[in-house]
């Protein structure tokens, strides 16, 4: 099995259908979250739509950055949420993050070894391998923080 797969396999685990790690992953929290409880605001901490929308916002700006060659993507405008004022609103949101997640592990499983090794984009940003693998750890950072928010508010 080549390195890409393994790599797809653990963004996978974390944002989809994983259970190893952390007991359970993105797709699994975002369902048991109702749009009022996701949009629920606790203290200074982001909301859980917030987060989703951050995630979001980078697989689908490093996903494009696979496909074109140009980040586009600006770290001042990953929390840059539309409103969510219904559930057609959450449903979208979790829908787009859905599908970025498995269109991002898909592009991921094509990235031969050697293209791991390459830069992204610039070589002041790193290997992609690098990337992706900060990827992961990024959604395991939100995936705690999306867990412990849904706890604090379910027993509110």
């Amino acid at each position: 099995m080549k390195q890409s797969t393994d790599i797809a396999n653990r963004l996978r685990e974390v944002l989809l259908n994983g259970h190893w790690i952390a007991n359970t992953n993105c797709k699994e929290q975002l369902q048991l979250i109702t749009w009022q409880q996701a949009i629920h605001k606790i203290g200074n901490l982001n909301t859980i739509a917030a987060l989703t929308f951050h995630l979001n916002y980078y697989l689908s700006g490093v996903l494009q950055a696979f496909n074109t060659g140009k980040l586009e993507i600006k770290d001042q405008y990953s929390f840059d949420l539309p409103p969510v004022e219904n559930e057609a609103d959450w449903q979208k949101l979790t829908d787009d993050f859905m599908r970025n997640a498995e269109m991002f592990a898909a592009k991921v499983e094509e990235i031969s070894d050697e293209q791991l090794q390459e830069a992204f984009i610039d070589e002041k940003y790193g290997t992609n391998l690098r990337n992706i693998e900060g990827m992961i750890e990024h959604c395991y950072y939100h995936l705690g923080q999306i867990s412990l928010i849904r706890k604090l508010i379910t027993n509110i």
